[in-house]
């Protein structure tokens, strides 16, 4: 008698933590590596880049401030064209040519002299990288099967927010320098990352097929599908109010916490860092459940009223003692990081579920210039209506935040009424 009875079978092996900290995909594997080159330059550059600006180049800081702003803008208009160039020429070849003139711009950074060239650069610099967060939504379309693009999206999320938090970590040795050349080397490291990814992109990432024949017939006519799905632009524009909580975390919250509270000025990293590791552990989890748009629009809608009431135990932080608010806002930033990662996974969702296949350029290209106009005018409201507003402007953010995300589930189902469920 052979040994294949249940008592006598090996048990089975248990998972290592490389096995579990390594996706099981090998197409996401290599998009891992890639992501996190990127964002360890990424890391470097958002630390370093205004720092750079007035210290380095000597540029005033409302000088900046208007250059960043209209880069801003120019980044919103990236995401059409750029998702377009994806459906037409596919979004490898886009991403190279687009990771090629991040590099080139961030090299110019360091050579630049004068205002108006300064702004030209930091205009093409945003539209490059606007652009990009576009493409690469469609890449992620073209290469993972439909059932793995949100769960694999999420783990390349998780992955961006190691690599930040690396190239946060060396940007502070920069800092610590202070120095001319401590801050070129940090930039010129941020181009090089740039160049590794392109050179990645053509060596270790699949080239996606061929767009279908509908599709290719938008592209002969220079249509653009997403433009003319109504739906899908409501899905847009609720997603991209969601948004606004990237704003409240990474500008409300440190103001609210150095002017309006009386918590250790300690906790505005503080509040960094719960943010970062508690999306790097739950951003995949979060995943699950959403491959069916009625389930994304739920979590979608969960999401939101997490946020909300991550803006009212905020709000609270700002009346009560020093250790009672440092709680407060450990709590709030709790509420924001489930509510993010709820809203990111319905959103992503989303947008591949609404799209059509074959066009995938055209809908992420339209679906993140929501998101960059959300990134774009968020500090903005965030700084003029609830830092300035206290208890009404925190309250209106959250109302604000709870509408957008019960009003999913409605437009959601508009969607399936005129297109169908895809």
């Amino acid at each position: 008698m052979t040994a294949t009875t249940a008592e006598h079978q090996a048990p089975p092996a248990r998972p290592t933590l490389r096995s579990r900290l390594l996706h099981h995909d090998p197409v996401v594997r290599r998009l891992a590596t890639l992501t996190m080159v990127n964002t360890i330059g990424s890391g470097l550059s958002m630390t370093l880049g205004v720092l750079f600006f007035t210290r380095v180049l000597h540029f005033g800081v409302t000088e900046v401030g208007t250059v960043l702003t209209a880069a801003g803008v120019c980044g919103v208009l990236a995401g059409l064209p750029a998702g377009r160039a994806s459906d037409r020429f596919g979004p490898k070849p886009v991403l190279i040519a687009l990771n090629l003139v991040l590099a080139a711009g961030t090299v110019g950074y360091t050579l630049v002299h004068g205002l108006a060239p300064f702004t030209v650069l930091a205009c093409v610099v945003a539209v490059a990288d606007r652009g990009g967060s576009a493409v690469r939504g469609a890449l992620y379309a073209e290469v993972l099967p439909a059932d793995q693009r949100v769960a694999g999206r999420a783990y390349l999320r998780s992955v961006t927010n190691v690599g930040i938090s690396v190239g946060t970590l060396l940007a502070a040795l920069v800092l610590q320098a202070d120095t001319r050349p401590a801050y070129l080397a940090g930039l010129l490291g941020d181009a090089l990352s740039f160049l590794l990814v392109a050179v990645m992109y053509g060596l270790i990432v699949p080239t996606p097929p061929r767009p279908a024949a509908g599709a290719a017939a938008d592209r002969a006519s220079g249509r653009n599908p997403a433009l003319r799905n109504l739906p899908f632009l409501t899905v847009t524009v609720l997603n991209g109010i969601l948004c606004l909580q990237f704003a409240m975390i990474e500008v409300g919250v440190p103001l609210w916490i150095v002017r309006d509270t009386a918590a250790p000025r300690v906790m505005v990293a503080g509040s960094m860092l719960v943010n970062t590791a508690l999306v790097i552990l739950l951003q995949v989890r979060a995943t699950r459940g959403t491959e069916e748009p009625a389930a994304a629009a739920r979590a979608f809608a969960r999401g939101g009223l997490l946020v909300a009431g991550a803006c009212l135990v905020l709000w609270l932080a700002g009346s009560v003692p020093a250790w009672a608010a440092a709680l407060l806002l450990m709590a709030g930033i709790g509420f924001q990081a489930l509510g993010e990662v709820l809203s990111q996974a319905g959103g992503w969702a989303l947008s591949y579920d609404l799209a059509e296949e074959g066009a995938h350029g055209a809908y992420q290209g339209v679906f993140n210039t929501g998101t960059a106009a959300a990134m774009m005018l968020g500090p903005v409201l965030v700084t003029t209506v609830v830092i300035t507003h206290g208890l009404l402007g925190w309250a209106l953010m959250g109302a604000v935040f709870v509408v957008a995300g019960l009003a999913m589930a409605p437009a959601v189902r508009w969607a399936h009424r005129v297109s169908g469920p895809r």
